[in-house]
C-alpha cells in the first residue's frame, strides 16, 4: 500500500443498513463521527460510536458476517478494506497474528 493513499470514508444516513448478518465481508468501519447499532437475530448487542471499528471479524476469519449494523444517526466512517486489512495485518507479529484468530474463532464459538 502506498504511504501517502488515501483511505476511503463514507456517510450512511439515519436508518441505513450498513451490515448484514450472514453477508460475506469484504470491508471493515472505523466511525468517524456518529451512532452505528449492532444487533443479532433482531436484539440489539451495542450501539457503538467515534473511534470504534465494527465489520472486522469477517476479515479475520473470512466467514460470514454474524451480525447486522445500522446507523442511528449519520455515520461517517473510515472504510477498511479486505486488502488493505491483510496488507496491515501481514506486517503485524505472527503472535499477534495467531491471537487474533483465536480471539475470533472464540467469540464465533461462544455466539453460536
Amino acid at each position: 500500500m502506498c504511504p501517502d493513499r488515501v483511505l476511503d470514508r463514507k456517510v450512511f444516513y439515519a436508518g441505513t443498513r450498513i451490515l448484514q448478518e450472514g453477508e460475506i465481508g469484504d470491508r471493515a468501519y472505523l466511525i468517524q463521527e456518529g451512532e452505528v447499532e449492532i444487533s443479532r437475530k433482531s436484539e440489539v448487542l451495542a450501539t457503538i460510536g467515534k473511534g470504534e471499528l465494527f465489520g472486522e471479524m469477517a476479515l479475520i476469519d473470512d466467514h460470514p458476517r454474524m451480525a447486522s449494523a445500522r446507523a442511528v444517526t449519520d455515520v461517517s466512517c473510515v472504510v477498511i478494506t479486505r486488502d488493505t486489512f491483510r496488507e496491515k495485518l501481514a506486517q503485524a507479529d505472527p503472535f499477534l497474528r495467531g491471537l487474533l484468530n483465536i480471539f475470533v474463532r472464540n467469540i464465533r464459538n461462544l455466539s453460536s
